[in-house]
C-alpha cells in the first residue's frame, strides 16, 4: 500500500469518526473520568455484578446510617422544606470544594442542556412538594403501599417512552416486592380522593424522576453524579428554601431558635401540631450539620448506583429500603409489629433476592 494511499485511508477514518465524537460530547478531560459513550437504555448490562452490589451495598449502608442518626439525633425534626434545603445546600458545598479538589470539571453544556437541568431541579423539588401534600390526605399505611408501586411505573415509563422491555423473569420477581411492602406496612388505610390522586402523582413523578437522573448520566449528556449534583442542588436549594418561607416554616424554626417558649403551629401539611425544637439551640447546628454531611455523601451514592444499576434497582432499593427501616425500628428502638408485618418484610426480602439474582446479574435483559 503506497503513503499516499494509507493518507488517504486515515483522512477518511477521521472523517467518519469525528461526527461520533461531536454526538457523544464526551472526553476525559471534560468529564473528569471516563467517558460513557453509549446512550443505549440498557447500559448497566455492561457493569459487573460485583460492582453493581457494591454499590448497592454502600448506598444502604448510607440509608441505614441517616436513618438511625435522625431518630437517634435529630428525633421528630418537622421541618421537612429546612431539611431539604439543608440537605441540598450541602450538596452544593460539599461539590464546590470536590471542584476545586479537582477530583471532576465541568462540561461546557448548551443552552438546552441547562435547561434540562434547571427542569430537573424543579422535578426533583415538585416530587417532594406533593409527596408532604399527600402526606395530610391519607394514611402512613396508605402512603407506603402506594409508594411501593413505584417499579411498575418505572417499568411502564421506559416501556412507552423508550420502548424497551424486560424478562418475563424481572416482572414476576417484582410482584413480591411490591405485595410485601403491602403486608410490611398494613395498617390503617384512609385517603380522600384528592390525597389519592397526590399521592398517585408523587408516585409518577418519583419514577419519573429516578428514570430522568439515570437518563442524564447515561444518555448522551452522560454527566457524572458529581456535576449533576453540582449543577442541581443550588437551584433546588432556592427552591426549597423559598417554600419553606412561604409555607411558614423558616419563620417558625427561626422563633423556636431564638427562643425556648413552644413554636406557633405551622399550617404545612406535614407538620406536627405544636412542632417543637428536637435539641436545644447550641446542640442543633452541630446536629444539623452532621445530618447535611451524610445527606451529601447518600446523595452521592444515590445518584452512583443509579448509574451503575439502573432506574428500575433504584426504585426496588426504594422498596427493600422501606422494610430496613422497619426491621431497624425492631432491632435498634424496639417498635412492636405484626406477624403479617414480619411476613411482609420477608416475602419483599425475598423478592428482592429473586430480583437481585435475576436482573443485577445481567439475566432480565431482553
Amino acid at each position: 500500500m503506497s503513503r499516499q494511499h494509507k493518507s488517504d485511508k486515515d483522512m477518511e477514518a477521521q472523517h467518519l469518526i469525528r461526527p461520533l465524537e461531536k454526538t457523544t460530547q464526551t472526553t476525559i478531560s471534560e468529564k473528569g473520568g471516563p467517558p460513557i459513550l453509549s446512550p443505549r437504555l440498557d447500559s448497566e448490562y455492561s457493569v459487573p455484578a460485583t460492582t453493581k452490589f457494591a454499590y448497592l451495598s454502600v448506598y444502604f449502608l448510607c440509608n441505614v446510617g441517616l436513618t438511625i442518626y435522625n431518630k437517634a439525633v435529630l428525633g421528630k425534626f418537622s421541618y421537612p422544606w429546612l431539611l431539604t434545603a439543608l440537605h441540598t445546600g450541602s450538596a452544593s458545598i460539599g461539590c464546590y470544594v470536590l471542584l476545586l479538589r479537582g477530583d471532576f470539571s465541568l462540561s461546557k453544556l448548551s443552552s438546552r442542556e441547562h435547561v434540562t437541568l434547571i427542569l430537573f431541579s424543579f422535578l426533583f423539588t415538585i416530587n417532594i412538594a406533593i409527596s408532604n401534600v399527600s402526606l395530610a390526605m391519607v394514611s402512613m399505611p396508605f402512603h407506603q403501599i402506594m409508594r411501593s408501586t413505584t417499579p411498575i411505573f418505572t417499568i411502564l415509563i421506559y416501556r412507552v417512552r423508550f420502548g424497551r422491555s424486560y424478562s418475563t423473569k424481572v416482572y414476576l420477581s417484582l410482584i413480591p416486592i411490591v405485595l410485601g411492602v403491602g403486608l410490611a406496612t398494613y395498617g390503617d388505610y384512609y385517603f380522600t380522593m384528592i390525597g389519592f390522586i397526590l399521592t398517585l402523582l408523587g408516585v409518577v413523578l418519583a419514577a419519573v424522576k429516578t428514570v430522568v437522573t439515570n437518563r442524564i448520566m447515561t444518555g448522551p449528556l452522560a454527566l457524572s453524579p458529581l456535576e449533576i449534583l453540582f449543577r442541581m442542588s443550588p437551584l433546588a436549594f432556592i427552591q426549597a428554601l423559598t417554600y419553606s418561607h412561604l409555607s411558614g416554616e423558616l419563620a417558625s424554626f427561626s422563633d423556636c431558635f431564638t427562643s425556648s417558649l413552644p413554636l406557633i403551629p405551622i399550617s404545612t401539611s406535614s407538620s406536627t401540631a405544636n412542632p417543637t425544637l428536637p435539641l436545644p439551640s447550641q446542640n442543633l447546628l452541630l446536629a444539623l450539620l452532621g445530618n447535611g454531611l451524610l445527606a451529601f455523601i447518600l446523595n452521592i451514592s444515590s445518584f452512583s448506583t443509579n448509574k451503575n444499576t439502573g432506574a428500575l434497582t433504584m426504585t426496588v432499593c426504594g422498596n427493600v429500603k422501606q422494610c430496613l427501616t422497619i426491621a431497624l425500628g425492631i432491632v435498634i428502638f424496639g417498635v412492636q409489629v405484626s406477624v403479617l408485618n414480619g411476613v411482609g418484610m420477608a416475602v419483599t426480602l425475598g423478592g428482592a433476592a429473586w430480583y437481585s439474582f435475576v436482573e443485577l446479574r445481567g439475566r432480565g435483559k431482553r
